[in-house]
């Protein structure tokens, strides 16, 4: 199972492996209290889309597909995610306020699909 999850939650034992999804460290935050087993900021979105984006509701359908098709060309910055994912449960970590539009969500369906995709033997 992959969960998503703010920085700032508490981390439990049903998290599994967790990985932080963030470019950028989350502000007052130690590396001991996130308790990763990585930190993946290249899966996470471009510089340049991120600022595009700016956390904006109404560009929400668009950053999807632009986020998406960024990770379509560049498998190897999630293959350790699903690799992990394979194994047991993951908690992907994020540290944006929204918790309806943030990279996480979409990247977590985007894993939960090619996991889909390999299970009905299409991948």
């Amino acid at each position: 199972m992959i969960r998503i999850k703010r920085v700032y939650d508490r981390p439990a034992k049903e998290d599994g492996e967790r990985f932080l999804v963030e470019r950028l460290w989350p502000r007052g935050m130690k590396k001991e209290a996130l308790q990763l087993s990585a930190w993946c900021r290249d899966v996470a979105p471009s510089d340049e889309l991120r600022r595009w984006f700016n956390h904006d509701p109404a560009k929400w359908k668009e950053f999807q597909r632009r986020y998406r098709a960024e990770l379509t060309h560049r498998r190897t910055v999630w293959q350790k995610l699903l690799d992990a994912a394979e194994q047991g449960d993951i908690t992907l970590l994020y540290s944006a306020r929204d918790l309806e539009h943030n990279s996480a969500i979409v990247l977590k369906s985007y894993l939960e699909e090619i996991l889909l995709e390999k299970k009905s033997g299409q991948g």
